[in-house]
């Protein structure tokens, strides 16, 4: 039997009080070797234990890597708590958990004609064989990027709830290939800011999306790209929302999609990244 998402986080920190170990599975990857930008969140958000809305955020300043101990500060600060995650050279992540739940955004919807986006085996969202992931599929047309999901069995709580991890992941994801549809180039989301509004009941569906004309370039640094993302559950109420920050990485582009074409047809990928394929 697979254990629950939230059993698994919680096996992933060692310690208590201020200085904790966080080793992350490898089940929790992103890009290859890396983290998903999700599953920080929802350590950072069970370490805080806060209760009722609240925002998660993250500032990912380098590479999270999986199966490797990390040392994670934790800081009680009011209502909420602040992280440092760091290799023992450089902080990784800043992260923080409030009790407010501030960014609010509008649900989108696939008008036109819908095309999918790339899958993977591995990725805790999409991978196909990842056997404790999301396995979301998600979709884009000129108008939005979405995509309805249906939790599995690990990702239920013990209230009967879907897990933080799920939630967090699914806007991460949506605001990666918005950036990506965006500029045409791969990289990374840097900063999150995650809000979870109300619970979502384990058994209904759910979906995620973001509006492509929302997507817009930073002014101070056209690299940087502002997204917007929600999900919503099957009666339309706004379970979690997110601001997240995608950086687009010159050349990564290439390398994922020449892993990718191993695994999806090769127009697929080509809608994305059309230079590189």
């Amino acid at each position: 039997m697979l254990p629950s998402i939230d059993d698994l986080v919680g096996r992933c920190v060692a310690g208590d009080g201020g200085r904790r170990t966080l080793t992350l599975d490898p089940r929790f990857q992103g890009l290859p070797d890396t983290a998903h930008g999700g599953s920080v969140l929802a350590v950072f958000d069970a370490l805080a234990a806060a209760t009722g809305p609240r925002e998660i955020q993250g500032v990912y300043r380098r590479r999270v890597p999986l199966g490797v101990p990390l040392a994670l500060a934790v800081r009680r600060d009011g209502d909420g708590a602040r992280f440092e995650l760091a290799d023992g050279r450089a902080t990784l992540v800043d992260g923080r958990v409030e009790r407010a739940a501030k960014v609010v955004t509008e649900a989108a919807r696939l008008v036109g004609t819908a095309y999918p986006l790339p899958v993977s085996y591995g990725c805790f969202a999409c991978g196909t064989t990842n056997e404790i992931g999301l396995r979301i599929a998600l979709e884009f047309d000129e108008r939005a990027v979405a995509g309805e999901w249906a939790p599995r069995e690990p990702l239920r709580t013990d209230a009967g709830t879907v897990a933080t991890a799920g939630l967090t992941t699914l806007l991460d994801e949506a605001a990666f290939w918005l950036g990506a549809l965006a500029t045409g180039e791969a990289g990374m989301t840097t900063e999150l800011r995650v809000s979870l509004h109300r619970p979502a009941v384990f058994g209904t569906r759910l979906t995620v999306s973001g509006l492509r004309a929302r997507v817009r370039p930073r002014a101070d640094d056209p690299r940087y790209w502002q997204t917007e993302t929600a999900v919503h559950d099957d009666r339309g109420a706004l379970i979690a929302s997110g601001r997240i920050t995608f950086v687009a990485v010159r050349g990564v582009a290439k390398r994922l999609a020449t892993g990718m074409l191993a695994m999806n047809p090769a127009d697929v990928v080509r809608r994305v990244f059309p230079i590189y394929v």
